[in-house]
């Protein structure tokens, strides 16, 4: 579900972590991993952590594809005993993986006579999860190698795979930099190709390539001030953005332990995510509903602008989170545990926003399994639900009351083409254009229609925007009196 993965978040941190292995990898290649003979050892330092990457990536690779990699880890991670410093370095090779998968198999595969076997996960997420640490990560070569070997002789199903493991990571070792340089464009060799093939036709194959460049450099962290961002930009040593998010530089440490998380300043949203919701324009004391609105970003700034905010969600564990940011930062929302399709309230909402359940395609920079992950016939079954959950939210919306619609999306289908239908069959709503000052000034960010279209390569063009956005549409619509 697209809903709530980049919004609000107690313990987030940067894909490197603070564990000594763990990072990006230095320029200069570091030399090659020797044997692996060594009896398997439970307690040999990063295993665990190791087991817990292969574990989750073959989840997602195989039968659990509905899975997100965050809970994936997270239940491997408990079911290990994890300690923060192995998760953080499991959830760095997790990622890494992900975010160069089809790299990472092309060049398996092309180091192993009979081909990588994408019928067997557990062995492709084991030599995948490796040789994203040899390429990537800033992790000895001869641990990773080691350690991946360790691995496979330490399960039943792949320790007569062993010596296969162990020659073809040292192959990788050994050729890393042809490797490397083979690795040049990611639209045609890193993005799943009905990806590639539909991002080239919404949006032309010069921006499908720079958006497919944006997921390989990764996503900043963004903040959003609940009050005036100068201060706290100083504090953090973050870049104010046009758009009025704060974009924190490289993050060594929890978020919960930078200045201002104890006392509710700030919360972590990607700078896209948090412009719907100021495209509401939520005033004090007015009713406003926000619908599938765990964990709750969106909800906050509603609630910060002081409207009496109604927040739904139909899973009462994100809600608890949702509640648990609200205590934090100092603000109050009615919290309704429910399904948005049955929601009945006694009287319309003064303004209604519907962050509707999508294929989260515009959060692949910061959530890269989900390019693995999803489908197009995915696309269908969450086209339908959209539509519905479009109707509702527009039945709750008092006459001349706003609404908006968004979607963390890259796929016209899931934005574009939804308001248009809406329109088409709802005489009673009118578009309500995106102005461009309400964006910063950045027009680029507003398509013809007058609705808001980011995607992940905006903000990257220069030194001061880097960072890219996550992929979002919303379009702004009001009841006529």
């Amino acid at each position: 579900m697209g809903r709530g993965r980049n919004a609000s978040g107690p313990e987030r941190t940067a894909d490197a972590t603070k564990s000594p292995d763990a990072g990006r990898r230095p320029g200069k290649p570091r030399g090659e991993g020797g044997p692996s003979t060594g009896v398997a050892e439970p307690d040999a330092a990063g295993l665990s952590a190791r087991r817990v990457a292969q574990s989750a990536v073959a989840d997602l690779l195989g039968k659990n594809r509905a899975l997100a990699l965050e809970d994936a880890l997270a239940q491997a991670g408990r079911a290990a005993g994890l300690d923060t410093a192995d998760a953080g370095l499991a959830r760095a090779i997790a990622t890494a993986t992900f975010r160069r998968l089809g790299f990472l198999r092309r060049a398996l595969a092309a180091r192993m006579a009979q081909g990588l076997p994408d019928d067997q996960p557990r062995l492709v997420a084991l030599l995948a999860t490796a040789a994203a640490q040899i390429l990537d990560l800033a992790v000895p070569d001869h641990a990773a190698v080691d350690l991946a070997v360790r691995l496979a002789k330490a399960d039943p199903q792949a320790r007569h795979l062993a010596g296969l493991v162990n020659a073809v990571l040292r192959r990788v070792v050994r050729e890393r930099d042809a490797i490397l340089a083979e690795s040049e464009d990611p639209l045609d060799g890193n993005t799943p190709p009905w990806l590639a093939e539909r991002w080239s036709r919404a949006y032309g194959p010069e921006t499908a390539r720079a958006i497919a460049r944006a997921h390989l450099a990764g996503a900043a962290l963004d903040l959003t001030p609940r009050g005036e961002a100068g201060a706290w930009a100083e504090r953090l040593g973050a870049t104010i953005l046009p758009t009025g998010s704060l974009r924190l530089g490289d993050l060594r440490v929890p978020v919960s332990e930078l200045p201002g998380f104890a006392e509710g300043a700030w919360w972590v949203q990607d700078a896209a995510a948090a412009i719907p919701a100021r495209l509401l324009g939520a005033r004090p004391g007015e009713r406003v509903a926000d619908l599938c609105a765990a964990p709750g970003g969106k909800t906050a700034q509603l609630a910060a602008a002081g409207a009496r905010v109604t927040a739904l969600d139909r899973s009462a564990p994100r809600l608890e989170r949702l509640s648990q940011n609200l205590a934090r930062l100092g603000l109050e929302a009615e919290i309704v545990v429910g399904d948005a399709l049955a929601f009945e309230a006694p009287d319309a909402f003064d303004a209604v926003l519907l962050d509707a359940p999508c294929s989260a395609t515009g959060t692949i920079r910061r959530h890269p399994d989900v390019a693995w992950t999803k489908t197009d016939s995915d696309l269908i079954r969450l086209r339908l639900l959209q539509a519905r959950l479009l109707d509702k939210a527009a039945a709750l919306v008092r006459p001349g009351g706003r609404l908006v619609t968004c979607t963390c999306s890259l796929e016209p289908e899931e934005g574009e083409h939804q308001v248009a239908a809406f329109l088409a069959r709802n005489a009673a709503f009118e578009r309500v254009p995106v102005r461009a000052d309400e964006v910063g000034g950045l027009a680029e960010l507003i398509d013809a229609q007058g609705d808001l279209r980011t995607v992940p390569s905006h903000l990257q063009g220069s030194e001061t925007l880097r960072g890219g956005l996550d992929g979002f549409f919303a379009s702004r619509l009001r009841r006529k009196e």
